[in-house]
């Protein structure tokens, strides 16, 4: 089995969401057949959601049985150690024709708790955006549960939170209890651990096609709230040919790779590694493989691949878990 192993793509798992659009067709070239596909899930060990491989004689195979079946091989001896038969991360990309909901997401401690799950820490590369599109990111000054409630109550919280620009390439690195929400008009990149707690606090007063109001949690989003002000976005470098670090947390590493001829990639059998393709086109070869990846595509390399070549003209992200 594990010499089977090679670079692994997946069906997108397609999600209808009332604040979705048609995005992730006409930019990320995703197979959608309805007008509010909000998500697409790249890799994902999510319950009632896990990837199913979608090339080479894995076919069919899902993610999970791929980690039962080898877990060192694919995810890496460290990973293994620390997460057990468990994929630790979800890939998705996202499009929001409308403001998706305020919220928040809980830390590790909580979500154990609670929903016997991890966190949420979670990044976002923003792919396009449209004119005056922005990022709602936390409080715009250290506020207090009590103001937060009055503002909640008075149909005021967005007058206390932060407002940001957005634009193709920014990044935003969101830590658990950091309240937020992506603004209309942005396709983005998501990195997160692998959980699906999401607390609502705000959804602009909206009904879906049934007249319904989507549910809120107010009481249990409290505890789980940072309400002091946070600096979320990130810079980074932008070297050719290399991996340029843009966020390194204790969750995972997410590097920028401007790709502009043949790179050779040499890594450690401790971590696999994923390839977002964020713009542009480029080719992995491996021990006779060999495929091309466009924009919108991810692969899985397993941790057993420790050397491979990328070869062509593309805007990538890179991640791990150091």
């Amino acid at each position: 089995m594990k010499s089977s192993l090679y670079p692994l793509q997946f069906e997108p798992i397609l999600k209808e969401r009332i604040w979705g659009g048609e995005k992730l067709k006409t930019i990320l070239n995703k197979s959608i057949t309805s007008k509010i596909t909000g998500e697409s899930w790249e890799l994902s060990t999510v319950e009632g959601d896990v990837s199913i491989v979608s090339n080479g004689e894995l076919k069919g195979k899902t993610l999970m049985e791929l980690i039962v079946e080898t877990p060192n091989e694919l995810l890496g001896t460290k990973v293994h150690e620390r997460f057990g038969k468990q994929f630790p991360l979800l890939f998705k990309y996202l499009d929001a024709r409308e403001d998706l909901s305020i919220q928040v997401h809980p830390n590790d401690k909580l979500a154990k708790e609670r929903h016997n799950s991890f966190g949420k820490t979670e990044m976002w590369y923003v792919m396009q955006a449209d004119a005056d599109s922005r990022i709602i990111v936390g409080f715009k000054e250290n506020s207090s549960k009590e103001e937060y409630l009055k503002h909640l109550k008075d149909n005021t919280l967005v007058s206390i939170l932060d407002n940001v620009k957005a634009k193709a390439g920014d990044v935003f690195f969101l830590e658990t209890g950091t309240v937020h929400a992506i603004g209309a008009g942005l396709v983005v990149a998501e990195i997160q651990q692998t959980s699906d707690i999401t607390y609502r606090l705000y959804d602009f007063d909206r009904v879906d096609a049934q007249g319904n109001k989507r549910e809120l949690h107010v009481d249990l989003a409290l505890d789980a709230i940072n309400y002091n002000k946070v600096n979320t976005q990130k810079e980074y470098d932008s070297k050719t040919n290399t991996s340029n670090v843009v966020v390194d947390c204790p969750y995972f590493t997410t590097n920028f790779i401007p790709l502009e001829s043949n790179t050779e990639i040499s890594k450690s059998s401790e971590t696999f590694t994923v390839y977002m393709c964020i713009d542009g086109s480029f080719e992995i070869e491996y021990d006779g493989f060999k495929h091309t990846y466009i924009k919108g595509d991810t692969v899985l390399i397993p941790a057993a691949i420790r050397s491979f070549v990328l070869n062509g003209k593309a805007s990538i992200l890179e991640i791990y878990i150091s």
